[in-house]
Order: structure tokens, then sequence, then C-alpha cells
């Protein structure tokens, strides 16, 4: 009977573990707009999330990485990073690439 119980558990947390851990960003994100995101970088007209944070992260030296947020009605990537206690935001159009802004 213990034995059956600690396996729950360790089931349980198991279960846990892999369908509620994720970046807090990606939570916070309405469902739509990930999907847009894909759509476009699938179709050819942006780049993908991926392809972005290849370009951006080496240029954020010694800051951590928080994670994206994605506008579909600019097109546009914003990635948080952290570094010494204050928060910056790296705005990146989609469809080129390119910082197009920065806010701390």
């Amino acid at each position: 009977m213990k034995q059956a119980r600690s396996l729950i558990a360790v089931m349980l947390a198991a279960l846990a573990l892999a369908g509620f851990v994720a970046p807090a960003a990606a939570q916070d994100q309405p469902r739509g707009e990930q999907s847009e995101a894909r759509r476009e970088a699938e179709a050819g007209n942006q780049l993908s999330l991926r392809e972005i944070e290849r370009r951006i992260l080496p240029q954020m030296l010694g800051a951590e990485y928080l994670g994206p947020a994605y506008d579909s009605a600019a097109r546009a990537y914003r990635l948080k990073f952290i570094r010494d206690g204050r928060v910056t935001y790296v705005d990146v159009d989609a469809r080129t690439g390119r910082i197009i802004g920065r806010s701390r």
C-alpha cells in the first residue's frame, strides 16, 4: 500500500512537470498569437522565433533571457531579458529580424 502511494505520487509529479512547466512569457501569451506567429513563419512571411532568438541572444551578453511575446498586429517579437536586476525588452521585426526598439 505504501509503495503504491509512493508510485502514484511520483507519477503525479512527473505529469505535473510535463504538463505545466513552460516559460512564463509563453504562459501569459494568448494561444492565438502563438498560432499566428507559427503560421506566418511556416508560410515564409516572417522568421521563426528560433531564428530571431539565434540572431538576438548573442547580442545580449551577460543578460538572462526570460522569454518572448509576439504581437501579431505589429508582426514583432518582444524578447525579455534581465541583467543586474534590470529588465530590458528588445523589440524585433519578425519579417526582417532587425531590432526596432529597446526599452528598460
